[in-house]
């Protein structure tokens, strides 16, 4: 499995808000675990959602649609192709440099090839 910053998550995949949210949570681009939000969650491509989760003392960005320890999902123009990598939120809140941060993204890159 494959580990990466969430810097490296936002860049590479590029979540957005979707048009139908119905709520304005995880910076407005993420869409609630309940209700209207979770219902266009199920009606999305599962490759293009993931899941904002608690774990560890941090948070983690995992691919797919969990129920565990759920914070919110998220919606991605690039979809994961179910490949095997996850984002740690480090509970800090610290970001990665201008280097880090492309040194990651080409990890990416190629794990996703």
């Amino acid at each position: 499995m494959l580990t990466l910053h969430e810097d490296a998550f936002y860049e590479f995949f590029r979540p957005y808000c979707h048009p139908q949210a119905s709520c304005d949570i995880w910076g407005g681009i993420g869409l609630e675990t309940f209700g209207e939000d979770f219902e266009l969650v199920r009606s999305l491509p599962a490759s293009a959602v993931w899941t904002v989760v608690d774990g560890d003392g941090d948070q983690w960005i995992l691919p797919g649609i969990h129920t565990v320890n759920r914070v919110c999902y998220l919606v991605t123009e690039v979809a994961h192709d179910w490949k095997d990598l996850q984002f740690r939120i480090p509970a800090r809140g610290y970001s990665l440099t201008r280097l880090g941060l492309l040194r990651q993204v080409n990890k990416a890159r190629k794990f996703m090839r």
